[in-house]
């Protein structure tokens, strides 16, 4: 690699990391929304809604192609997203 394509190569690469950073803000807010749905939940078996989970990835999939991002990316990332929250609300559940 040239010593020019190195340089451009570290500028974005520092421009993901900053979006990185962005991004665990965001999932921090994300996580803090998810605990206050948790805390509405009687039951355990209230934590999987399949029909919400199947809304939110069609949405995700019309907003993607609306943005031109290939959607098997963002809908890889949803899927990947909601099944850790239910992991997370299923390990936080507390019994009422």
């Amino acid at each position: 690699m040239s010593p020019l394509k190195r340089k451009k190569l570290g500028k974005i690469r520092s421009e993901l990391d900053k979006l990185d950073n962005s991004l665990i803000k965001i999932i921090k807010k994300r996580t803090n929304l998810v605990n206050e749905v948790l805390k509405l939940k009687d039951k355990k078996k209230e934590i999987i809604d399949n029909k919400r989970i199947n809304i939110i990835l069609r949405n995700i999939r019309k907003k993607s192609i609306a943005n031109k991002i290939d959607p098997k990316i963002t809908n890889r990332i949803w899927k990947n997203m909601i099944w850790s929250y239910i992991d997370y609300e299923k390990r936080n559940f507390k019994k009422r």
